[in-house]
């Protein structure tokens, strides 16, 4: 089993959180800058709508990570599920796909959730170009965890298997670190996640 040190995970982790929040921000400030320059009225409309829309993609992304990778509501053992439904929409909303949310009301554990929030967001990687991601489980305790993800292309991310399975080869880059993350967290609640295609169907199982 691949051992990685504990402050090497939280730098890679933090690597991918910067990385997903970079081109958001930057596109405020770009939006910003056309105000500061452009006195015209269309153009001003046109930057206010950009720094609205990548506002909402990164504080979308912020409460994503902060709910996955994070101590959020670490004051109890469970996490709201519409909380967490929530979250999951925004984020996987900004980015060109849509989530059906199908895990019956409730509290859920909090690793769970955190598992099926990491899984929700391997799963993008799977349909590069977008497209159509279910999450379904059939209690609100989440035992056991199905999520799809359906595009045009789709495809099983390289390595993503090996690092479910914590024998990828090392170092990892933070790209490769959420997915290594899915399996550490998969393994210290006693679940395994695996992954399989069926045409243009990606299968994330976790249970």
């Amino acid at each position: 089993m691949t051992e990685m040190p504990a402050l090497d995970l939280a730098a890679l982790l933090a690597s991918r959180i910067c990385h997903d929040l970079i081109s958001p921000v930057g596109a405020v400030i770009n939006g910003l800058e056309v105000l500061d320059e452009d006195e015209d009225g269309e153009m001003r409309e046109v930057a206010l709508d950009l720094i609205r829309k990548s506002a909402r993609s990164a504080s979308a992304r912020l409460q994503f990570a902060r709910l996955a990778f994070g101590f959020a509501g670490s004051a109890g053992a469970s996490v709201d599920l519409a909380d967490a439904e929530r979250v999951a929409k925004a984020y996987v909303g900004s980015d060109r796909a849509q989530l059906d949310w199908m895990v019956p009301p409730g509290y859920g554990p909090k690793d769970r959730v955190k598992l099926a929030l990491t899984l929700v967001a391997l799963s993008q990687q799977a349909i590069p170009r977008g497209g159509h991601i279910v999450l379904r489980s059939e209690s609100a305790g989440l035992e056991s965890l199905v999520i799809t993800a359906t595009g045009q292309p789709s495809r099983i991310p390289s390595g993503l298997a090996q690092l479910f399975a914590g024998e990828a080869e090392m170092p990892l880059d933070a790209h490769a670190a959420v997915g290594f993350y899915a399996g550490l967290l998969a393994r210290s609640i006693g679940l395994t996640v695996t992954i399989d295609k069926d045409g243009d169907v990606v299968h994330f199982r976790a249970g």
